[in-house]
């Protein structure tokens, strides 16, 4: 069966090069394609969007204009995305949030899920639970024993409220059996200095958020929420070396587009996804940064789009189970 994949994904990709290029026939792009990152400059999904559209860029010939448009937990430039014309060039930098947290927690939300298109998924960054280097706690079992000790005492600071960091610190303190005092930033980018500068106990950030500041001395990582250890800190251990293996949270970004842009926009974009995707420097820098590159079946349009299907309906089910709240 594994022999007949690669013929049927090569089968199943021809239309799509075949419209891509009746596309750029027809002259699409034919101006530049603003591309909205509902966080705050230097978080993880504005350093990874602007790495794969330079590269669409040279693929299709016009400039990615990058807009980053933070708040409400990624739902503000959401909505503005959902409501701009379906046209091609509006994207949005769909993550955990905006896509699956959010829909599953706000009834009254702007717009729904069904309104996005998927291109495809870039990357996922594993969650951390970071302090400051002098912290008093050097393994999560410290820092969980100190949070029992004194429920409510211990801050801990996230992406913003209905974050994919929100989600994973609800998720550790059902799992742990502790309360801590949540603190929403807006995006990891902001929350890191205010953890260096002691300003809060502690944060939630993906990995590519906090290397710079682990590798500088500044900060401790405590566990890694991921199944496996990273390479690029291999001394970090994971939740489940940790003693909580049910504790994994990362947060994925990828691109969508108002629903019902044109079928021969979608395939454009789709193709140049695919080719950014598929660089070698585009990879490497990727995991340079903490970040692992998405598998090639989640950079499809179809497979992003079952994969935020997948999301949406845990999301669901591990709030039932936590009883999260968003603040």
């Amino acid at each position: 069966m594994n022999a007949v994949l690669p013929r049927r994904r090569t089968l199943l990709a021809a239309p799509a090069l075949l419209l891509a290029a009746r596309a750029h026939a027809a002259g699409w792009p034919e101006q530049p394609i603003r591309v909205v990152v509902p966080y705050a400059p230097g978080t993880n999904s504005d350093v990874q969007t602007r790495l794969v559209t330079a590269h669409m860029t040279q693929a299709l010939g016009k400039p990615f204009i990058v807009e980053n448009r933070a708040g409400a937990g990624g739902s503000v430039g959401a909505e503005a995305v959902a409501k701009a014309r379906a046209d091609g060039y509006t994207l949005l930098t769909g993550s955990n949030g905006p896509l699956a947290i959010n829909p599953a927690l706000q009834p009254r939300l702007g717009y729904a899920v069904s309104d996005f298109s998927a291109i495809g998924m870039i990357s996922r960054a594993s969650h951390t639970i970071s302090v400051r280097a002098d912290a008093p706690w050097k393994t999560l079992a410290e820092y969980v024993a100190a949070a029992k000790a004194e429920p409510g005492k211990f801050s801990i600071g996230s992406s913003g409220t209905g974050s994919a960091t929100h989600f994973s610190i609800e998720m550790l303190q059902s799992q742990a059996g502790i309360r801590l005092t949540h603190v929403p930033y807006r995006g990891s980018s902001v929350a890191v200095p205010d953890l260096v500068a002691g300003n809060v106990a502690s944060v939630c950030c993906e990995l590519t958020t906090v290397l710079p500041t682990l590798r500088g001395g500044l900060t401790r990582v405590l566990a890694l929420a991921a199944e496996a250890r990273s390479p690029l800190v291999p001394e970090v251990v994971t939740t489940a070396e940790a003693g909580m293996p049910g504790l994994l949270g990362a947060s994925w970004v990828g691109l969508v587009a108002p629903a019902g842009v044109p079928a021969e926009a979608m395939a454009a974009l789709s193709q140049a996804f695919q080719a950014a995707m598929a660089d070698a420097t585009v990879q490497s820098r990727t995991r340079e940064a903490g970040a692992d590159p998405a598998p090639e079946v989640e950079r499809t349009p179809a497979g992003f789009a079952a994969f935020i299907r997948l999301e949406a309906a845990r999301v669901r089910e591990v709030a039932a189970s936590s009883g999260m709240k968003l603040d």
